[in-house]
């Protein structure tokens, strides 16, 4: 388990503006963990790097949200997802969006989620949970 930061931009909604927008960061030697873009054009990104990729992005005019995560690994099984929402509900965390993806032939899932703490002392946060 590791804190990592998710970068949240808004990109045009045009052939090419992914594409473009990942040869960026890669020419920089960025890795990108996780990343879901919405249809609005809302894309959130944990890189690798994300100080080089907040800069390197910000050079470029992108507007950019930052947020603390929490990133960890999951089996690639059934019921893992499960298991992994049972304890955070047991928490009292409220998950808000999530997504995942899993390749067959690996052990490991990713799961990345929007998380609103329930608790009234509790700040909105994000949670992330994908393979390390």
């Amino acid at each position: 388990m590791a804190i990592r930061t998710e970068l949240t931009l808004r990109m045009e909604n045009t052939p090419g503006a992914l594409a473009r927008l990942c040869q960026a960061l890669a020419d920089e030697r960025v890795n990108v963990i996780a990343m879901n873009l919405e249809s609005s054009g809302v894309l959130h990104l944990v890189p690798d790097n994300p100080v080089h990729a907040a800069g390197l992005l910000r050079s470029r005019d992108y507007a950019l949200e930052e947020r603390d995560v929490l990133y960890i690994p999951l089996p690639n099984g059934p019921g893992a997802i499960g298991s992994a929402t049972r304890m955070l509900s047991a928490a009292g965390v409220n998950i808000d969006y999530a997504f995942a993806s899993a390749i067959t032939e690996h052990q490991m899932i990713a799961l990345v989620g929007r998380r609103w703490d329930v608790a009234p002392s509790c700040e909105k946060g994000t949670l992330v949970v994908c393979p390390g």
